[in-house]
């Protein structure tokens, strides 16, 4: 046996487009491999040429899956950033408005900054007392800030990191022009919002130097998948593979999407409603107040408006997310949904008798930590977030 490196990524090198596709060709050319590939490597370049152009055109496209770039996506809309991070394959480090601040409008600003307030007096007032080791200044600090971002619109700017094969890059390039064309046909403001945020995306997109027509052909008609176009609503089903439909954020569907073997649609529903954080829930006057905040701020599509998100996956990957989002560092709202699809899971999976409800058992105690399937390697301490049952 014997494993080696055949192309690497170097740190501020940028592949040409001829260096892709002469990877991508001597790829396709292992599929015929007559002798070792160190003779196929040393082949001339002229052959390599030609099988270029015989895969490209007969749409024998995934040799040029090997070779990849990483670009930086500076001051995209967040929603776009979702967009492309429900395509697989791609890798992403996205700046997080859940640990750092974003730049917002003037009013965004000014509710974002009274909500920190609000949110950082009922955490303290609340919580502090309950587990001070926990709870430091800090920490409420940082707890306060991912609630009031849930004020911030979707279509705030924030940068991140984006690697994708050679072949990706150009079946984006085909699917957003299709989607661009797709929402054209729609007379709501956020189509006609998104619309103009993606053909500017493009524009831009278009500058590097990877488009390929043929690449970018997009002959087998593929769509973006992050809008659930279908008329019938998804079918609910638990088994090997399960598929069910709920309501949540935009912020909760992009921590969802870190979950890149499920698959993620949306849906707008037909009249706004939004999230409210549960730190608030047992106060009507702020849960009002917090509301008519929200009700301000609707025309920019604030990440806590909720949305239908329709999931799919294997039992497996399912048990691989209760695994990162049942925890008391979790994002509450994902921690909470996690929790009531494993508890629908498991009941629906004993009622039809299925031996996979015991895969599901064990993590029904609470958090993570109390399956004695995962092994923690940093402690909370904190009892309410241990069992699954605390409100920040």
């Amino acid at each position: 046996m014997d494993i080696s490196v055949v192309a690497s990524t170097s740190l501020g090198h940028q592949a040409t487009k001829e260096e892709l596709d002469k990877l991508g060709g001597l790829g396709a050319g292992v599929c015929y491999l007559p002798d070792t590939m160190e003779k196929l490597f040393a082949e001339a370049d002229e052959k390599t040429q030609r099988r270029v152009a015989l895969t490209k055109g007969s749409g024998h496209h995934s040799p040029y899956d090997h070779g990849s770039f990483t670009l930086q996506l500076r001051d995209i809309p967040k929603i776009i950033a979702m967009i492309l991070n429900n395509e697989k394959m791609y890798t992403t480090n996205e700046k997080s408005a859940r640990y750092t601040k974003m730049v917002l409008s003037e009013e965004e600003q000014a509710l974002y900054n009274k909500w920190i307030e609000i949110y950082r007096q009922e955490i303290t007032t609340q919580c502090q007392h309950t587990c001070p080791a926990r709870f430091t200044d800090k920490k409420i600090e940082k707890l306060a800030q991912e609630n009031a971002r849930y004020l911030t619109s979707v279509f705030t700017p924030t940068t991140m990191l984006y690697t994708i094969s050679y072949r990706q890059f150009n079946n984006i390039y085909a699917m957003l022009e299709k989607e661009i064309g797709l929402l054209s046909k729609n007379n709501d403001a956020f189509s006609a919002r998104l619309r103009s945020e993606l053909q500017a995306f493009l524009t831009e997109y278009q500058k590097l130097p990877y488009y390929d027509p043929q690449l970018a052909g997009n002959k087998k008609n593929r769509t973006l998948s992050f809008f659930r176009r279908e008329k019938q609503p998804i079918l609910k089903h638990f088994g090997e593979v399960y598929s069910l439909a709920y309501k949540g954020s935009f912020a909760q569907l992009a921590q969802a999407q870190r979950h890149r073997t499920l698959s993620y649609s949306v849906e707008l529903l037909p009249e706004a409603e939004f999230y409210v954080p549960p730190i608030i829930r047992s106060n009507p006057a702020l849960v009002e107040e917090w509301l008519a905040d929200c009700k301000k701020v609707e025309a920019n599509f604030p990440q806590g408006m909720i949305i239908n998100i329709n999931e799919i996956g294997s039992i497996n990957d399912f048990i691989l997310k209760v695994q990162e989002r049942n925890c008391a560092d979790a994002q509450l709202e994902i921690d909470q949904q996690t929790t009531a699809i494993k508890k629908e899971m498991y009941a629906a999976l004993v009622a039809q008798e299925s031996p996979l409800a015991e895969n599901i058992e064990p993590y029904l105690k609470g958090s993570r930590c109390m399956s004695g399937e995962y092994q923690c390697s940093s402690p909370c301490g904190y009892k309410d977030g241990i069992t699954g049952e605390r409100i920040i």
